[in-house]
């Protein structure tokens, strides 16, 4: 059992890679690190709050996070990728009592689940270069770290050369990079290839009888328009957050490279991600490299998805 505390923003993308942790039989979910992204802070934390109550899971906690970047920059959100309230045309009941815990919960996880917890990010990196700046030593007693963000030898999609993740908080970004050990990124080079389709949508909706089924079609949905004026003739939407989830337990979907990785903090291209894919690449020390996906088994990954996400009776 894979056990991991999510840093997230939800987010239609990052909420599919939630229900898909809640159902894996191999993910202990410990904890749910909510700030800004996709969304407001709030938003965010009602809409976790939202996405358990419907699994009437009750035992995970949800830990503040951050309004905005270290840069101190106003946050600019999406609202025609993700919804106003980031679930696409679903509106959650107006307000959730959350027990929203204090930022140094993490630490008492960290603690908790020592050497075997993992780390998945799938937001903006804020909070997580705040666990490592106020955590001192805590960090390194976390198995492993995984992230969605970059964009290696690809186009951006926020700018010509910056992804999301890494673009809405360049400082942090960097910060985690150089400082985290046995990191995992998944950028762009392998993300855009998850596509879910709309005919895997109907089955979906179709076969579904997990405490979701209401959501999965309608945020599927809203998500493809916006991804079609924004990448016309795309087939289907892009699983990015699922991805990250998939790699901590199906290792073998996946080839990597490691490379020691920066991010452009500002100007024209901050956010851009950077490693040396030369053949001879110069060297640099092992503790600096990062471990990068480079290809993914794509009908291994669709398939797992849809098993995943319609088993019955999965959540406890």
């Amino acid at each position: 059992m894979k056990k991991v505390l999510l840093f997230s923003d939800p987010g239609i993308d990052d909420s599919l890679a939630i229900m898909y942790a809640l159902l894996h039989p191999q993910i202990q979910l410990v904890g749910v690190v909510t700030g800004y992204g996709n969304v407001t802070k709030e938003q965010a934390t009602q809409n976790a709050a939202y996405l358990f109550d419907l699994a009437n899971v009750k035992n995970i906690p949800i830990i503040g996070g951050a309004q905005g970047p270290l840069s101190g920059e106003i946050v600019p959100f999406y609202p025609e990728i993700h919804g106003q309230e980031g679930l696409g045309p679903i509106q959650p009941p107006e307000e959730y009592k959350v027990n929203l815990l204090n930022f140094d919960e993490v630490y008492q996880i960290i603690d908790e689940y020592e050497n075997e917890l993992i780390i998945a990010s799938v937001g903006r990196l804020t909070d997580l270069a705040v666990a490592f700046i106020l955590g001192g030593d805590y960090m390194s007693k976390v198995k492993a770290i995984y992230t969605m963000g970059g964009a290696f030898l690809v186009p951006g999609n926020v700018t010509a050369v910056a992804e999301a993740n890494f673009h809405g908080d360049p400082i942090a970004a960097d910060f985690v990079v150089e400082k985290a050990r046995n990191l995992t990124i998944l950028p762009l080079n392998v993300t855009n290839k998850a596509i879910m389709t709309p005919e895997m949508a109907d089955y979906l909706d179709e076969s579904n009888h997990t405490p979701f089924k209401k959501l999965i079609k309608p945020i599927f949905e809203y998500y493809y328009e916006a991804y079609k004026k924004n990448v016309p003739g795309i087939p289907g939407t892009p699983l990015h957050d699922v991805v990250t989830f998939s790699a901590i337990v199906n290792p073998t979907f996946f080839k990597y490279l490691k490379r020691r990785v920066r991010v452009v903090t500002s100007g024209q291209v901050a956010g851009q991600s950077i490693a040396d894919f030369r053949v001879k690449p110069d060297p640099e020390p092992e503790e600096t490299q990062d471990q990068i996906a480079i290809e993914m088994d794509y009908k291994a990954f669709i398939n797992d998805f849809l098993s995943i996400m319609t088993r019955e009776n999965s959540i406890t």
